[in-house]
């Protein structure tokens, strides 16, 4: 490490581990305190009366942490029965410096108890073993994306989407990832369809802050997700086949969770307490990047009326922002629904989550400058600050029309009614063309130029109506721009076909079904051996196949198989992933060996057990499989009412004399949890690249030696899984 380096670690602010494992309070030499931030919100009275000292000793609290159990994953319920039953219960009866500890809480307003808080910080989880166990069950199987770490409050915009298996999803500026996982979650609601027909196309302008949200989404191993690198603000239009012509995606669903000034997580963010001002050139979010109050209403307007262009008539898009300033909020639902001359409206979500406890949307606001100087109007603000305040940064002056937006049905979420962060939510629906889409005549498809759509403004679009909307403060058409790439160089997406040698020993080796969709499989290289092999649904081959040239992917679908060099000599070079099993299962209709829960409990407990450990029944069918090496569909059927009431499938190895199951750490942790087993280590010394590991503590279950064979077991097989690196799978970026 250099010198540099080393200062840098020395010097760099204490708490920030804490701020970003999102479980302790840090920060302890920032005052929070900013004057002008509470003189502008006194102001502005978005606070109701006699409320607003409650509101700053809330927002000098620190965030509770919030968990979100994976809905559309089967064993939802048992984790969920895992986490009242053992780790809730146990934590009301620890006692931390003669305090007893607050039992977690569910979300009252989230759906089926998928959603939890608690006050507890990691320095108080430090003290107790009992609470360290929790916590590391909480890692664990958040790596297994069974459970996610995620702010309350912005769990709501996906759910105000109202998603089902067959929408098409765009998710705007979607890094790090949180609200997609639960776009995707949503679009599996049925576990029973390995392909819905709906998808998510999760985009950012970052190209690195892209590899984050790829690490999310594969986290549920989906076939229905795209992770693209755009800016939003003029994100392409794609085109897709139907019924043997071309045509134009437009989305059913749009989340457009905007960059922000981010004043709504003070709580969380302590650094924007000594950095707020409304004219913030340090940037107050992680997520902002343009950093004026000017130019950052702007570009969230740009952003919007690019997705509304974007979204089907009868679609509905969420905007949100984790501001509380009306500038960035209202304003811009204001400016989106004038442009939009009734094609757009709010919609009432007062009756969707019950329980959540919000504020109306406000329609009167004022806006002040850096330098202490209020505006009502824009025709108060002097002729050489026109440059910088927008139009669009005030409400409208004409009462009708104010009346006919109904602000008042955007929802404002303050952090003291229900111990949360600041946010901003508003749902709108596109009853309508938008009205610069209308105004040009529809030109025969093959005398349009390039990538342009029925409804996108043609490249020959008028000067005259450029500039007028850009006087506006609102892109109308968005200008044609040449797709520009940034940052890292992607490996190709090329599908198989049904004559490709590898597919034809895998469709006979696996017995696969007739409907098994052959062609949505692919590979991400041209040229050698093709080491893995991906899957999407039909839908996400339409868009990969039409716009290659149009976007930037980064990643996309499931791995389904990884070649394995041993197997070639024995007919098939290509063993199952596990990532992949839940999509395969429905089609694989050989080489299943059905297993009893001790038979699991087995497999995951030793690296390569004999054959001869398994119970009789799964030993016959093992041998009939013959004595080479194979790849199989582990699975054993519900028998009775003490074992998880979920599928349990796994991928494994059966050898001359051995078998052994291929899964990942984190998932063999998660289902050895599901069978009662804990695996627990005792970590000792401090650091994280310098931890010694302690003793196991045994199984409240299982016994000492089961406990410490699953542990040895999971540290193999992460060995195995650096041995067996998945190299095309682009998780991480590469030059």
């Amino acid at each position: 490490m250099g010198k540099r380096s080393r200062q840098r670690q020395k010097n760099q602010t204490p708490g920030r581990d804490d701020r970003d494992n999102d479980w302790g309070t840090g920060y302890a030499d920032i005052v929070k305190e900013n004057k002008l931030f509470e003189h502008y919100y006194t102001e502005l009275g978005l606070v109701p009366g006699g409320e607003f000292e409650q509101f700053m000793d809330a927002m000098r609290e620190p965030l509770p942490a919030t968990i979100r159990i994976t809905g559309y994953k089967s064993h939802a319920k048992e984790i969920l029965h895992c986490l009242k039953e053992k780790y809730f219960k146990d934590i009301q009866e620890v006692e931390i410096d003669g305090q007893k500890i607050e039992a977690p809480q569910p979300l009252c307003w989230y759906p089926d108890e998928q959603a939890w808080h608690t006050n507890m910080s990691r320095k108080i989880i430090r003290k107790s073993p009992l609470l360290e166990k929790f916590h590391q069950f909480l890692v664990s199987e958040t790596e297994s994306g069974n459970i996610s770490r995620q702010e309350a409050v912005s769990m709501i915009p996906p759910l105000l989407l109202k998603i089902e298996s067959h929408h098409k999803i765009l998710d705007m500026c979607a890094a790090p990832g949180s609200k997609t996982a639960q776009l995707i979650e949503m679009l599996h609601s049925d576990m029973d369809v390995p392909f819905p027909e709906g998808f998510v196309i999760a985009n950012d302008v970052d190209n690195k802050r892209c590899y984050l949200l790829v690490h999310q989404a594969k986290r549920l191993n989906s076939p229905c997700i795209m992770v693209v690198n755009h800016d939003a603000t003029c994100i392409p239009t794609l085109q897709i086949e139907s019924g043997g012509k071309k045509g134009s995606l437009f989305y059913d669903r749009i989340l457009c969770d905007v960059p922000c000034s981010g004043d709504g997580t003070m709580r969380k963010n302590i650094d924007v307490w000594k950095k707020w001002t409304t004219s913030n050139r340090e940037g107050g979010c992680v997520c902002a990047f343009v950093t004026t109050q000017e130019f950052m209403q702007l570009l969230q307007l740009r952003i919007a009326v690019r997705g509304v262009e974007q979204l089907a008539v009868g679609g509905r898009m969420v905007y949100s922002t984790c501001s509380l300033n009306p500038i960035e909020d209202e304003a811009v639902i204001a400016a989106l629904l004038e442009k939009s001359e009734g094609a757009l409206e709010l919609v009432d979500c007062s009756a969707d989550l019950p329980g959540l406890k919000w504020m109306p949307g406000v329609s009167s606001w004022k806006l002040m400058t850096k330098e202490g100087h209020w505006f009502a109007d824009w025709s108060e603000v002097p002729s050489h600050r026109r440059t910088q305040i927008r139009p669009t940064m005030f409400p409208p002056t004409e009462p009708e029309k104010l009346a006919d937006m109904h602000l008042e049905r955007c929802m404002r979420i303050l952090p003291h009614h229900q111990n949360t962060g600041g946010f901003f939510v508003a749902v709108l629906v596109k009853k309508a063309p938008m009205p610069w889409n209308r105004r040009y005549p529809k030109v025969p498809h093959h005398k349009r130029p390039e990538g342009d759509v029925e409804e996108e403004a043609p490249n020959g679009a008028s000067s005259a109506q450029e500039s007028a909307a850009k006087q506006d403060g609102v892109c109308g058409p968005p200008a044609s721009k040449k797709m520009k790439l940034f940052g890292y160089k992607e490996d190709p997406f090329v599908f198989l076909t049904e004559e490709d040698p590898v597919f034809i020993t895998i469709q006979s080796f696996y017995n696969l079904a007739p409907n098994f969709p052959k062609l949505n499989v692919l590979t991400r290289t041209h040229d050698g051996k093709k080491r893995n092999l991906y899957m999407v649904s039909k839908e996400l081959r339409n868009v990969l196949l039409n716009n290659s040239e149009r976007m930037k992917v980064i990643n996309t679908g499931v791995k389904v198989w990884s070649r394995n060099s041993d197997g070639e000599e024995f007919g098939c070079p290509f063993r199952l992933a596990q990532e992949g099993i839940y999509t395969l299962q429905p089609y694989i209709r050989s080489r299943i060996i059905r297993v009893s829960v001790e038979d699991i409990k087995v497999l995951l407990t030793q690296e390569n057990p004999y054959l001869s450990k398994l119970e009789d029944n799964a030993h016959a069918q093992a041998k009939k499989l013959g004595t080479i090496l194979h790849s199989h569909d582990f699975k054993y059927p519900l028998k009775k009412s003490k074992d998880p009431q979920c599928p349990i499938q796994l991928c494994g190895w059966r050898g001359k004399t051995s078998i052994r199951a291929f899964v990942p750490r984190n998932e063999r942790f998660h289902y050895l949890r599901l069978l009662g087993v804990e695996v627990f280590r005792e970590k000792q010394g401090v650091g994280k690249e310098g931890e010694k590991e302690g003793k196991e503590e045994p199984g409240k279950v299982a016994g000492e030696e089961e406990a410490a064979a699953a542990a040895a077991a999971v540290e193999k097989e992460a060995e195995l899984d650096l041995e067996n690196g998945d190299e095309n799978a682009s998780s991480e970026p590469k030059k």
